[in-house]
């Protein structure tokens, strides 16, 4: 790698390289960023904080499917069981799943806090 540094005549100085050598630089801090990430995802990972979801689940989700029946049976969790822990009637939850309703901000912060999720894992 060449280098020259030049200083201007407001007295910064500048490093001049290949352009070469700029693109691999901006590649390698890319890499590293990229490891970095993966290293954070496992840490999460390790204590809890995040999740390997299955390829089932992806698909289901990107076919269309509601992401609350999803997310439920996924997590093995009944229509009433649900209900129950998120306060609302297991009802609503049926009509929320089908299609029928469309649900509240509300409802679906406490359909994620009782899946373990976030709400844009419920809404995308």
């Amino acid at each position: 790698m060449t280098v020259r540094t030049i200083t201007t005549p407001g007295g910064e100085r500048v490093v001049m390289l290949a352009e070469d050598d700029y693109e691999a630089l901006l590649a390698a801090a890319e890499d590293g960023a990229d490891r970095a990430a993966v290293s954070e995802f496992r840490r999460k990972l390790e204590v809890g904080q995040e999740e390997l979801v299955p390829s089932e689940i992806v698909d289901r989700i990107l076919g269309g499917e509601n992401r609350v029946r999803v997310w439920r049976t996924h997590r093995g969790v009944t229509v009433k069981l649900l209900a129950s822990r998120a306060g609302i009637a297991a009802a609503y939850l049926s009509q929320i799943e089908s299609g029928q309703r469309a649900g509240s901000v509300e409802t679906y912060r406490k359909l994620a806090e009782a899946l373990s999720l976030t709400v844009d894992d419920l809404v995308g």
